[in-house]
């Protein structure tokens, strides 16, 4: 046997070991310990027929990636969804997003725009007026989307800070029915904290809207507990039942403690 010969059964075996490494790193699955984290290991539920999620397998841009949360809940069903929580299983503060559901708005649908940055799972996790828990989810290729640099200056942002727009659109059901569909839009540079400066090389400290609440007159629409994975200008669009109330109000609360208020007439929504 030859000096080379000798020394191929320990090459191959170096050469596995550098193979496995990555492969086993790779199966690491955080959703067991995220459940533990955020959910105190309530048991979770098929959520197949509660809640549906929708994002694009592949993300364009890993900043702004496009999230649909919707209810599969059939209208027989006497139990209502309460709260639907957002989980970006590898970012680096995973629980996205928690909305709190009006009991009298009937939301049935949201969606937002959110970071990415890595190619993960995403768990959308409904919690019903029976107290379980419901789980569905699926998967996003995408990366680098917390540390992407803003899309707007410094001194753009700091101008559009706080300014809210609220919108309707038509619905297919008709002028007779009390169904709505809304969206409201709040200029916030919303940093993750992993942003860097382009000019000093230094990070730009986290700064988000972390509280959204959304009321028809004062009764409760939807409210946000946001994180750093909520895009840049939050845009939150979503459906619900009026209650005949004329006037839509929207607050806003960031990390820095600043409150942003706005209210529109429900005939004449706009700026």
């Amino acid at each position: 046997m030859t000096a080379c010969t000798r020394r191929l059964p320990l090459f191959a075996l170096l050469l596995g070991i550098a193979f496995a490494v990555p492969a086993q790193a790779e199966a690491y699955d955080p959703w067991p310990g995220l459940v533990q984290d955020i959910f105190s290991n309530r048991p979770m539920n098929d959520g197949a027929e509660v809640i549906g999620i929708e994002m694009p397998y592949r993300a364009e841009d890993a900043a702004i990636v496009p999230v649909t949360l919707r209810s599969k809940l059939s209208p027989g069903d006497s139990r209502r969804i309460r709260s639907i929580t957002l989980v970006i299983d590898r970012n680096p503060a995973p629980m996205a997003a928690k909305f709190e559901l009006g009991p009298e708005a009937n939301v049935t649908e949201i969606s937002t725009r959110v970071r990415v940055n890595n190619y993960t799972d995403v768990h959308a996790v409904a919690e019903l007026s029976d107290g379980q828990l419901y789980v569905s989810k699926v998967y996003v290729k995408a990366s680098g989307g917390c540390s992407a640099p803003a899309a707007k200056n410094v001194e753009e942002a700091k101008n559009r800070l706080g300014q809210m727009r609220y919108r309707q659109f038509a619905r297919e059901e008709g002028p007779a029915s009390r169904l709505r569909e809304a969206q409201i839009m709040i200029g916030h540079p919303n940093n993750s904290g992993l942003q860097m400066d382009q000019v000093t090389q230094l990070y730009i400290p986290a700064f988000f809207i972390n509280q959204l609440r959304l009321t028809q007159d004062d009764s409760p629409v939807l409210s946000m507990e946001g994180g750093i994975s909520i895009s840049e200008d939050p845009n939150l669009r979503f459906t619900y039942v009026s209650n005949g109330a004329k006037r839509f109000r929207a607050e806003a609360k960031d990390t820095e403690g600043h409150v942003f208020r706005n209210e529109w007439d429900v005939e004449k929504p706009g700026t």
